[in-house]
């Protein structure tokens, strides 16, 4: 896929991103909602979408507010609440549709300021609807689980390692338990959905009790699942979460979706890095090889020299993809997390430049960029590594007022010692 992405970046340039990503839109919007379509069709005909979202939301699949702050006080390690998603996800969303130079190249390849300016509100009109429709695809996956046969674990590749390994026993008891309870489950969903249309909530309430509480065994069922696949005597990797829609569709879906949907998956890994790797070639050009080299060169030599640029950030990303796949629990967690390890001190860098127009030393602003990056990484570290909790969303401010603090403090301490500025 990377490859594929290299060749049609390098030999179109930002006009190729472009209409690519408008072609990827159309059909990944098509996939999404002929998936749900799907998903909707293939529940048993008593069971609607309104009774989907109930049986998601009894299993504790529709927590979309947690505000947190508790009897406790205020939960810092929240990765996904109000309270990190406002603020710390607002510093993260300012500084990627804000500075981040695959979005802003966007902006300025647009043939007007009135187009850009479209461009970017775009982003809250189509963005966010199509998250909550990801989201809600989510919902009802699993919803169809609740009436159809699920595997333990959704990584097939990952189960025949463990088939081969001194767990294979283990795990196939683990797995005809899990079967039983699926069973039963749905002969619960089932009982659940009936009383619930009857308006008998006494029973419906049962059943849905009985319905947490099979779900609690079968959760802890995949739990130690993972924990096999994990472990030296199998040495797998033992997240799966990436692969549960994956698996829906190979296994469920008729063969000509299946390959739109596939289709869906690498256009939206090709849209997401291609304008990335475009971008970083043209700061690779522009910030530092016309300012470094010595050389006169033409317009024609610079866009062949971008082209290499280009060439190697590819290669670069590919790398990084390779060893990144671990970080958080799914990819999308994974984006966020390496996005939040460097945007709040990018986006500080711009604030300083933006609303402290008395600071005019870049010695102290570039000191204090590698300070509060050094103090991001640490933190992050510390989290790692259960020294203590903290959701990552909380790098982005500690990024951004890091370095206004660094810079205000190495100004002054600058210009006592009168150090000129750069």
């Amino acid at each position: 896929m990377g490859g594929l992405l290299i060749i049609y970046t390098m030999s179109g340039g930002a006009k190729a991103v472009a209409y690519t990503q408008q072609l990827q839109l159309i059909v990944i919007f098509t996939g999404m909602f002929l998936a749900g379509y799907m998903l909707v069709r293939m529940l048993p005909e008593n069971v609607g979408f309104i009774d989907s979202l109930k049986v998601s939301g009894k299993l504790g699949r529709l927590n979309v507010i947690d505000t947190g702050i508790s009897n406790k006080g205020i939960d810092w390690s929240g990765k996904y609440n109000l309270l990190s998603g406002i603020i710390g996800g607002f510093f993260l969303a300012l500084s990627y549709f804000g500075t981040d130079q695959s979005q802003v190249g966007r902006y300025l390849t647009a043939k007007s300021l009135r187009e850009s300016r479209m461009g970017l509100i775009m982003n809250g009109f189509v963005k966010v609807p199509m998250q909550f429709l990801i989201l809600l695809i989510g919902v009802l996956v699993f919803t169809f689980y609740q009436f159809n046969k699920a595997p333990v674990f959704y990584n097939d590749v990952q189960v025949k390692k463990i088939l081969d390994s001194p767990l294979r026993d283990s795990f196939l008891l683990a797995e005809k338990n899990y079967n039983l309870l699926a069973e039963r489950k749905q002969q619960l969903v089932t009982g659940y959905i009936s009383a619930s249309d009857a308006g008998n909530n006494s029973v419906a309430g049962k059943k849905a009790d009985s319905l947490r509480t099979f779900q609690v065994s079968s959760d802890s069922i995949r739990k130690k699942v993972k924990g096999w696949i994990g472990s030296k005597a199998v040495g797998g990797d033992s997240k799966d979460t990436d692969y549960i829609f994956l698996r829906f569709v190979v296994d469920y879906l008729p063969a000509g979706l299946v390959g739109l949907l596939i289709a869906i998956i690498f256009l939206a890994s090709w849209g997401s890095i291609a304008a990335a790797i475009n971008s970083l070639a043209s700061c690779s050009i522009v910030d530092y090889h016309k300012r470094f080299t010595k050389k006169n060169e033409s317009a024609e030599v610079e866009y062949k020299l971008s082209k290499w640029y280009t060439l190697g950030w590819g290669v670069f990303s590919i790398v990084v993809a390779m060893f990144a796949y671990n970080i958080g629990n799914s990819i999308i967690e994974a984006v966020n997390i390496l996005g939040s390890l460097f945007y709040g001190v990018i986006l500080g860098v711009f604030i300083i430049a933006l609303f402290f127009k008395a600071i005019k030393n870049g010695n102290a602003v570039f000191w204090a960029a590698v300070a509060a990056e050094l103090l991001v990484v640490t933190v992050y570290l510390l989290v790692h590594f259960k020294a203590f909790s903290l959701g990552f969303l909380w790098l982005n401010p500690i990024g951004v007022f890091g370095v206004v603090f660094f810079t205000l403090l190495l100004n002054r301490m600058l210009v006592q010692k009168n150090i000129p500025a750069v």
